[in-house]
Protein backbone atom coordinates (compact mmCIF):
# COMPACT_ATOMS: atom_id res chain seq x y z
CA UNK A 1 0.00 0.00 0.00
CA UNK A 2 1.26 3.48 -0.80
CA UNK A 3 1.75 4.98 2.66
CA UNK A 4 2.13 8.50 1.29
CA UNK A 5 -1.24 8.29 -0.43
CA UNK A 6 -2.91 6.95 2.71
CA UNK A 7 -1.26 9.68 4.77
CA UNK A 8 -2.63 12.43 2.51
CA UNK A 9 -6.15 11.03 2.65
CA UNK A 10 -5.92 11.03 6.44
CA UNK A 11 -4.98 14.71 6.35
CA UNK A 12 -8.63 15.39 5.54
CA UNK A 13 -9.62 13.80 8.84
CA UNK A 14 -6.73 15.28 10.83
CA UNK A 15 -7.31 18.82 9.59
CA UNK A 16 -11.00 18.59 10.33
CA UNK A 17 -10.50 17.09 13.79
CA UNK A 18 -8.05 19.84 14.69
CA UNK A 19 -10.36 22.52 13.33
CA UNK A 20 -13.34 21.15 15.23
CA UNK A 21 -11.72 22.37 18.45
CA UNK A 22 -11.93 25.98 17.24
CA UNK A 23 -14.74 28.38 17.97
CA UNK A 24 -17.40 28.74 15.24
CA UNK A 25 -18.38 32.01 13.73
CA UNK A 26 -21.83 33.10 14.79
CA UNK A 27 -24.25 33.90 11.99
CA UNK A 28 -26.27 37.07 12.35
CA UNK A 29 -29.61 36.49 14.08
CA UNK A 30 -31.49 39.26 12.28
CA UNK A 31 -32.83 38.97 8.74
CA UNK A 32 -31.25 38.53 6.30
CA UNK A 33 -29.64 35.42 7.74
CA UNK A 34 -25.86 35.28 7.29
CA UNK A 35 -24.59 32.05 5.75
CA UNK A 36 -20.85 31.50 5.51
CA UNK A 37 -20.39 29.50 2.33
CA UNK A 38 -17.33 27.46 1.34
CA UNK A 39 -16.66 27.66 -2.39
CA UNK A 40 -14.10 27.72 -5.21
CA UNK A 41 -13.92 28.25 -8.97
CA UNK A 42 -15.05 24.66 -9.63
CA UNK A 43 -18.38 24.27 -11.43
CA UNK A 44 -20.03 22.77 -8.34
CA UNK A 45 -20.10 26.31 -6.92
CA UNK A 46 -21.49 28.07 -9.98
CA UNK A 47 -25.04 27.95 -8.62
CA UNK A 48 -24.14 29.58 -5.30
CA UNK A 49 -22.00 32.24 -7.01
CA UNK A 50 -24.73 33.17 -9.47
CA UNK A 51 -27.38 33.20 -6.73
CA UNK A 52 -25.16 35.55 -4.72
CA UNK A 53 -24.25 37.87 -7.61
CA UNK A 54 -27.76 38.14 -9.10
CA UNK A 55 -29.55 38.84 -5.82
CA UNK A 56 -31.35 35.51 -5.62
CA UNK A 57 -29.89 34.89 -2.17
CA UNK A 58 -30.97 38.34 -1.01
CA UNK A 59 -34.46 37.75 -2.40
CA UNK A 60 -34.73 34.67 -0.20
CA UNK A 61 -33.47 36.47 2.89
CA UNK A 62 -29.89 35.19 2.81
CA UNK A 63 -26.70 37.22 3.20
CA UNK A 64 -24.21 34.81 1.59
CA UNK A 65 -20.60 35.33 2.69
CA UNK A 66 -18.27 33.63 0.17
CA UNK A 67 -15.13 31.91 1.45
CA UNK A 68 -12.76 30.44 -1.16
CA UNK A 69 -10.79 27.22 -0.62
CA UNK A 70 -8.35 25.58 -3.03
CA UNK A 71 -9.15 22.02 -1.91
CA UNK A 72 -12.19 20.13 -0.68
CA UNK A 73 -10.25 18.89 2.35
CA UNK A 74 -9.54 22.46 3.50
CA UNK A 75 -13.20 23.35 2.95
CA UNK A 76 -14.35 20.36 5.00
CA UNK A 77 -11.94 21.31 7.79
CA UNK A 78 -13.62 24.74 7.90
CA UNK A 79 -17.05 23.09 8.11
CA UNK A 80 -15.87 20.89 10.96
CA UNK A 81 -14.43 23.93 12.75
CA UNK A 82 -17.75 25.76 12.48
CA UNK A 83 -16.33 28.50 10.25
CA UNK A 84 -18.44 27.47 7.24
CA UNK A 85 -22.19 26.89 7.52
CA UNK A 86 -22.98 25.48 4.09
CA UNK A 87 -20.54 24.24 1.46
CA UNK A 88 -20.40 22.70 -1.93
CA UNK A 89 -17.79 19.98 -2.21
CA UNK A 90 -16.58 17.02 -4.16
CA UNK A 91 -17.84 14.11 -2.13
CA UNK A 92 -14.52 12.26 -1.67
CA UNK A 93 -13.41 14.39 1.29
CA UNK A 94 -16.86 14.09 2.85
CA UNK A 95 -16.75 10.29 2.49
CA UNK A 96 -13.33 10.22 4.18
CA UNK A 97 -14.79 12.06 7.15
CA UNK A 98 -17.84 9.79 7.20
CA UNK A 99 -15.49 6.80 7.33
CA UNK A 100 -13.93 8.34 10.45
CA UNK A 101 -17.39 8.69 12.06
CA UNK A 102 -17.61 12.50 11.84
CA UNK A 103 -21.19 13.71 12.39
CA UNK A 104 -20.71 17.47 12.13
CA UNK A 105 -22.30 17.73 8.67
CA UNK A 106 -25.23 16.45 6.61
CA UNK A 107 -25.61 16.00 2.84
CA UNK A 108 -28.60 18.02 1.66
CA UNK A 109 -28.55 18.00 -2.17
CA UNK A 110 -26.57 17.39 -5.36
CA UNK A 111 -26.58 20.38 -7.72
CA UNK A 112 -25.36 18.90 -10.98
CA UNK A 113 -24.02 16.01 -13.02
CA UNK A 114 -20.74 16.54 -14.85
CA UNK A 115 -18.44 14.23 -16.77
CA UNK A 116 -16.48 16.25 -19.29
CA UNK A 117 -14.90 18.92 -17.09
CA UNK A 118 -12.33 16.67 -15.41
CA UNK A 119 -9.81 14.18 -16.70
CA UNK A 120 -6.20 13.26 -17.49
CA UNK A 121 -4.38 15.62 -19.83
CA UNK A 122 -1.19 14.35 -21.46
CA UNK A 123 1.46 15.37 -23.95
CA UNK A 124 1.05 14.33 -27.58
CA UNK A 125 3.54 11.47 -27.25
CA UNK A 126 1.20 9.64 -24.86
CA UNK A 127 -1.35 7.94 -27.08
CA UNK A 128 -2.83 5.27 -24.80
CA UNK A 129 -2.88 4.20 -21.16
CA UNK A 130 0.10 1.86 -21.59
CA UNK A 131 2.22 4.87 -22.58
CA UNK A 132 1.83 6.25 -19.06
CA UNK A 133 4.28 3.69 -17.68
CA UNK A 134 7.37 5.42 -16.37
CA UNK A 135 5.72 8.85 -16.60
CA UNK A 136 5.19 11.48 -13.90
CA UNK A 137 1.54 12.33 -13.27
CA UNK A 138 0.48 15.35 -11.23
CA UNK A 139 -2.76 15.20 -9.25
CA UNK A 140 -4.25 16.64 -6.07
CA UNK A 141 -4.44 13.81 -3.55
CA UNK A 142 -7.76 13.13 -1.82
CA UNK A 143 -9.63 14.63 -4.79
CA UNK A 144 -12.05 13.27 -7.38
CA UNK A 145 -9.28 13.48 -10.01
CA UNK A 146 -7.09 11.30 -7.78
CA UNK A 147 -9.83 8.66 -7.49
CA UNK A 148 -10.43 8.81 -11.26
CA UNK A 149 -6.74 8.28 -11.95
CA UNK A 150 -6.40 5.34 -9.57
CA UNK A 151 -9.53 3.66 -10.92
CA UNK A 152 -8.58 3.97 -14.61
CA UNK A 153 -5.02 2.79 -13.91
CA UNK A 154 -6.48 -0.21 -12.10
CA UNK A 155 -8.77 -0.99 -15.04
CA UNK A 156 -5.70 -0.98 -17.31
CA UNK A 157 -3.62 -3.17 -14.97
CA UNK A 158 -1.16 -0.36 -14.25
CA UNK A 159 0.28 -0.37 -10.71
CA UNK A 160 0.10 3.22 -9.36
CA UNK A 161 2.92 2.54 -6.89
CA UNK A 162 5.39 0.94 -9.33
CA UNK A 163 4.52 1.65 -12.96
CA UNK A 164 4.03 5.42 -12.73
CA UNK A 165 5.16 8.27 -10.48
CA UNK A 166 2.11 10.02 -9.03
CA UNK A 167 3.02 13.43 -7.64
CA UNK A 168 0.76 15.23 -5.16
CA UNK A 169 0.23 18.83 -6.27
CA UNK A 170 -2.38 21.41 -5.21
CA UNK A 171 -4.82 22.13 -8.01
CA UNK A 172 -3.44 25.67 -8.25
CA UNK A 173 0.08 24.34 -9.03
CA UNK A 174 -0.76 21.76 -11.71
CA UNK A 175 -0.66 24.22 -14.60
CA UNK A 176 2.73 25.63 -13.59
CA UNK A 177 4.23 22.16 -13.12
CA UNK A 178 2.90 20.98 -16.47
CA UNK A 179 4.18 24.05 -18.35
CA UNK A 180 7.60 23.62 -16.70
CA UNK A 181 7.79 19.97 -17.85
CA UNK A 182 7.98 18.81 -14.24
CA UNK A 183 5.16 16.34 -14.98
CA UNK A 184 4.17 14.45 -18.12
CA UNK A 185 0.44 14.40 -17.40
CA UNK A 186 -2.04 16.19 -15.15
CA UNK A 187 -5.29 14.92 -13.65
CA UNK A 188 -7.31 18.11 -13.20
CA UNK A 189 -10.74 19.69 -13.10
CA UNK A 190 -12.09 22.96 -14.45
CA UNK A 191 -10.87 25.70 -14.62
CA UNK A 192 -7.32 24.24 -14.43
CA UNK A 193 -8.45 21.42 -16.71
CA UNK A 194 -9.43 23.89 -19.45
CA UNK A 195 -6.23 25.93 -19.10
CA UNK A 196 -3.96 22.90 -19.44
CA UNK A 197 -6.03 21.44 -22.26
CA UNK A 198 -5.59 24.65 -24.26
CA UNK A 199 -1.79 24.35 -24.24
CA UNK A 200 -0.11 23.32 -27.53
CA UNK A 201 0.83 19.66 -27.78
CA UNK A 202 -1.67 18.58 -25.11
CA UNK A 203 -4.49 16.09 -25.49
CA UNK A 204 -7.18 14.52 -23.32
CA UNK A 205 -6.45 10.85 -22.59
CA UNK A 206 -9.65 10.22 -20.63
CA UNK A 207 -12.34 12.04 -18.66
CA UNK A 208 -14.88 11.03 -16.01
CA UNK A 209 -16.84 8.94 -18.50
CA UNK A 210 -14.02 6.35 -18.19
CA UNK A 211 -14.73 5.92 -14.47
CA UNK A 212 -16.06 2.48 -13.50
CA UNK A 213 -19.19 3.78 -11.76
CA UNK A 214 -19.96 6.29 -14.49
CA UNK A 215 -20.68 3.46 -16.87
CA UNK A 216 -23.20 1.83 -14.54
CA UNK A 217 -24.56 4.67 -12.40
CA UNK A 218 -23.57 7.88 -14.24
CA UNK A 219 -21.52 8.50 -11.10
CA UNK A 220 -18.39 10.61 -11.44
CA UNK A 221 -15.42 9.89 -9.14
CA UNK A 222 -16.21 12.90 -7.00
CA UNK A 223 -19.77 14.09 -7.62
CA UNK A 224 -20.76 17.48 -6.25
CA UNK A 225 -22.81 17.67 -3.09
CA UNK A 226 -24.18 20.47 -0.96
CA UNK A 227 -23.87 19.98 2.77
CA UNK A 228 -24.69 21.91 5.89
CA UNK A 229 -23.05 21.92 9.27
CA UNK A 230 -25.42 19.78 11.38
CA UNK A 231 -25.80 22.32 14.18
CA UNK A 232 -26.40 25.18 11.74
CA UNK A 233 -29.12 23.23 9.94
CA UNK A 234 -30.79 22.31 13.22
CA UNK A 235 -30.81 25.93 14.42
CA UNK A 236 -31.66 27.53 11.04
CA UNK A 237 -33.85 25.13 9.02
CA UNK A 238 -35.73 27.95 7.27
CA UNK A 239 -32.47 29.56 6.16
CA UNK A 240 -31.17 26.28 4.71
CA UNK A 241 -34.45 25.83 2.82
CA UNK A 242 -34.22 29.41 1.51
CA UNK A 243 -30.62 28.78 0.41
CA UNK A 244 -31.77 25.70 -1.51
CA UNK A 245 -34.52 27.67 -3.25
CA UNK A 246 -31.95 30.21 -4.45
CA UNK A 247 -29.56 27.48 -5.59
CA UNK A 248 -32.11 25.76 -7.81
CA UNK A 249 -33.36 29.07 -9.22
CA UNK A 250 -29.73 29.71 -10.19
CA UNK A 251 -29.62 26.25 -11.78
CA UNK A 252 -32.64 27.20 -13.88
CA UNK A 253 -30.73 30.27 -15.04
CA UNK A 254 -27.68 28.15 -15.92
CA UNK A 255 -29.95 25.91 -18.02
CA UNK A 256 -32.13 28.56 -19.63
CA UNK A 257 -29.71 31.50 -19.89
CA UNK A 258 -26.22 30.02 -20.32
CA UNK A 259 -24.73 33.13 -21.99
CA UNK A 260 -25.89 35.46 -19.23
CA UNK A 261 -24.69 32.97 -16.62
CA UNK A 262 -21.29 32.67 -18.31
CA UNK A 263 -20.72 36.43 -18.22
CA UNK A 264 -21.32 36.44 -14.45
CA UNK A 265 -18.96 33.52 -13.87
CA UNK A 266 -15.97 34.93 -15.79
CA UNK A 267 -14.87 36.91 -12.73
CA UNK A 268 -14.82 33.71 -10.65
CA UNK A 269 -13.14 31.36 -13.13
CA UNK A 270 -11.05 33.61 -15.43
CA UNK A 271 -11.97 31.34 -18.35
CA UNK A 272 -12.65 32.70 -21.79
CA UNK A 273 -16.29 33.22 -22.72
CA UNK A 274 -16.11 30.26 -25.10
CA UNK A 275 -14.59 27.98 -22.46
CA UNK A 276 -17.06 29.11 -19.79
CA UNK A 277 -20.05 28.58 -22.03
CA UNK A 278 -18.76 25.12 -22.93
CA UNK A 279 -18.50 24.08 -19.27
CA UNK A 280 -22.02 25.30 -18.54
CA UNK A 281 -23.59 23.58 -21.54
CA UNK A 282 -21.90 20.22 -20.99
CA UNK A 283 -23.15 20.05 -17.38
CA UNK A 284 -26.60 18.87 -16.31
CA UNK A 285 -28.04 21.33 -13.79
CA UNK A 286 -30.52 19.56 -11.54
CA UNK A 287 -33.85 21.05 -10.47
CA UNK A 288 -35.33 20.98 -6.99
CA UNK A 289 -37.83 18.40 -8.26
CA UNK A 290 -34.94 16.15 -9.35
CA UNK A 291 -33.70 15.88 -5.78
CA UNK A 292 -36.44 13.52 -4.62
CA UNK A 293 -35.38 10.78 -7.04
CA UNK A 294 -31.71 11.46 -6.41
CA UNK A 295 -31.57 11.90 -2.63
CA UNK A 296 -34.69 10.29 -1.13
CA UNK A 297 -35.54 6.60 -0.82
CA UNK A 298 -34.42 4.74 -2.84
CA UNK A 299 -32.29 7.68 -4.04
CA UNK A 300 -30.35 6.63 -7.12
CA UNK A 301 -27.61 9.17 -6.36
CA UNK A 302 -27.20 7.92 -2.79
CA UNK A 303 -27.04 4.32 -4.03
CA UNK A 304 -24.22 5.40 -6.35
CA UNK A 305 -22.43 7.16 -3.48
CA UNK A 306 -22.52 3.95 -1.48
CA UNK A 307 -20.87 2.15 -4.40
CA UNK A 308 -18.26 4.92 -4.50
CA UNK A 309 -17.57 4.43 -0.78
CA UNK A 310 -17.00 0.73 -1.48
CA UNK A 311 -14.55 1.63 -4.22
CA UNK A 312 -12.60 4.00 -1.97
CA UNK A 313 -12.03 1.12 0.45
CA UNK A 314 -10.82 -1.12 -2.37
CA UNK A 315 -8.49 1.63 -3.62
CA UNK A 316 -7.16 1.95 -0.04
CA UNK A 317 -8.21 5.59 0.19
CA UNK A 318 -10.30 5.08 3.34
CA UNK A 319 -10.06 2.41 6.02
CA UNK A 320 -13.76 1.60 6.43
CA UNK A 321 -16.99 2.00 4.48
CA UNK A 322 -19.59 4.41 5.89
CA UNK A 323 -23.31 3.90 5.44
CA UNK A 324 -23.84 7.05 3.40
CA UNK A 325 -27.60 7.32 3.97
CA UNK A 326 -26.96 8.05 7.65
CA UNK A 327 -25.51 11.43 6.62
CA UNK A 328 -28.37 12.42 4.27
CA UNK A 329 -31.00 14.95 5.35
CA UNK A 330 -33.76 15.67 2.82
CA UNK A 331 -35.96 17.81 5.09
CA UNK A 332 -34.60 21.01 3.53
CA UNK A 333 -35.79 20.13 0.01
Amino acid sequence: MNQNRRRVMKQVITLAAAGAAGLPLVAGAAAPTVINYGGSAWLGHYSAYIAMKTGLMTKHGIDLRWQAFSTSSARMAAVMAGNVDIAGTGVVSALALMASGARQFQLIATPNNFGRAEGLLVRDGIKELADLKGKKIGVTYASSAHVLLLDVLSQAGINPDKDVAIINLPATELLTAYKANQIDAAAAWTPTFDRIRALPGTRLLFDDSAFSLYKSYKMSPGPDVLLTRSSFGKDNPAAVKAFMQAIFEANAMLTQKPEESARILLELTSLSMEEQLGVIKQTEWFTLADQKALMSDPGNFIVGLQKLAEMLVKLKQVDSMPQVRQWVNTTYL
